[in-house]
């Protein structure tokens, strides 16, 4: 550790940590230490004196989105901890109103360590409409714009006004711009660098009560609207969460399907002229039928596809490959990875790489994981 970075207000040094403890994969070995910042200002005072010691540094936030290597970690952990959260009016000219652009939409400003359904939580219980989509999506606000979070058809970029960050190479605390974030699907100029650490984000919102557009079917079903209209947040919310456990994908101690990084892969993205080779795969495999009904959708780049369809066609049913597996795909949703309890990152690496080799073996299709890997790759 640095000398004194213990006397930084609002920090607070952890003895022996580990960090499987700390991620909701609940895998990960024991690091040097681990810093825990209450505030903005502990976490650039934390990162800047060790990036200046060059001591390897991991910025922690919810966890959810790692996975992490056992044994003896060489770095410390920077665990950011602000969890405030504050709302104003949007400027007059629109720049900063609710989603669609219309004046006299709310700001909400949050600390990048507040648990993010918290958040949505509360503006969804203030009346306010926006996040109500993203409900249940495990982390911290921070990793939000990083990741591009999405779920529903909403994604962060849709609703992100500003985000504050501790550029580590010129050692600033700024504001920016979410064109600064180079924001793509599951994806931003953050991700897997570490060029910056998120300390705040802002958010817009509608004031008037309204959800975002309802764009995903199985969503719109359930609300009984149609695709592209709006309906009362606090009940898409509950839809939402309600859809989520369905599916495993609300955090729960009790439940070891929830045990896991959330969606494993991305939905993976191939060029249209590829589409009719990957029906063709489909069809030599399960026939013409199923080759009809695969799920392809219109997207930046070609056309994208459902990696969780995918899985389950290529042989990887929910709780593969056994009950006694110490990693399996969820019993409820073959997109998660999860740890049943006594799993290592080995155990979740093995079980990436053969879902991911065999998807691509029946299909030509290649699945890339979502998750941040720490000192492990797959």
């Amino acid at each position: 550790m640095i000398r004194g970075l213990s006397a930084v207000a609002g920090l607070r040094v952890v003895p022996d940590p580990r960090l499987a403890d700390l991620t909701t994969l609940r895998i990960g070995g024991r690091p040097h230490a681990l810093v825990e910042c209450e505030t903005a200002d502990a976490v650039t005072a934390a990162v800047g004196a060790l990036d200046a010691a060059g001591v390897p540094v991991l910025v922690l936030g919810g966890g959810s989105n790692l996975v992490v290597a056992g044994g003896h970690l060489d770095m410390v952990v920077v665990a950011v901890r602000n969890r405030e959260i504050g709302y104003r009016e949007a400027d007059a000219g629109g720049a900063g109103g609710a989603g669609t652009g219309d004046a006299g939409g709310i700001i909400v400003r949050a600390g990048a360590g507040l648990t993010w359904d918290d958040l949505v939580a509360d503006t969804v219980g203030r009346g306010y409409g926006g996040l109500e989509c993203l409900s249940g999506i495990p982390g911290s606000v921070g990793a939000t714009p990083v990741q591009n979070v999405g779920a529903y058809g909403v994604e962060v970029a849709q609703v992100l006004h500003r985000v504050r960050w501790y550029d580590r190479a010129a050692g600033t605390d700024e504001w920016v711009e979410p064109a600064a974030l180079g924001l793509a699907y599951r994806t931003s100029v953050l991700k897997n660098t570490g060029t910056a650490v998120v300390l705040e984000v802002d958010f817009r919102l509608d004031a008037a009560g309204r959800s975002e557009p309802i764009r995903y079917a199985e969503l719109a079903g359930r609300l009984g609207v149609a695709p592209g209209e709006r309906a009362d947040p606090a009940v898409v919310r509950r839809t939402v969460l309600e859809l989520r456990r369905g599916k495993g994908m609300v955090l729960d101690d009790d439940d070891a399907d929830t045990w896991s990084a959330g969606s494993f892969f991305t939905n993976p993205v191939v060029p249209e002229d590829r589409l009719p080779t990957v029906r063709s795969r489909v069809t030599e495999r399960l026939g013409a039928e199923q080759a009809g009904q695969m799920p392809a959708f219109a997207a930046a780049g070609g056309v994208k596809l459902s990696a969780g369809w995918l899985i389950e066609r290529a042989g990887f049913g929910k709780g593969h490959p056994s009950s006694s597996s110490p990693a399996r795909l969820s019993t409820k949703h073959t997109l998660a990875l999860t740890n049943r309890g006594s799993a290592t990152a080995d155990d979740v690496i093995a079980l990436a790489r053969e879902v991911r080799d065999g998807v691509f073996e029946a299909f030509g299709v290649e699945l890339h994981p979502e998750p941040v890997w720490v000192g492990c790759s797959i």
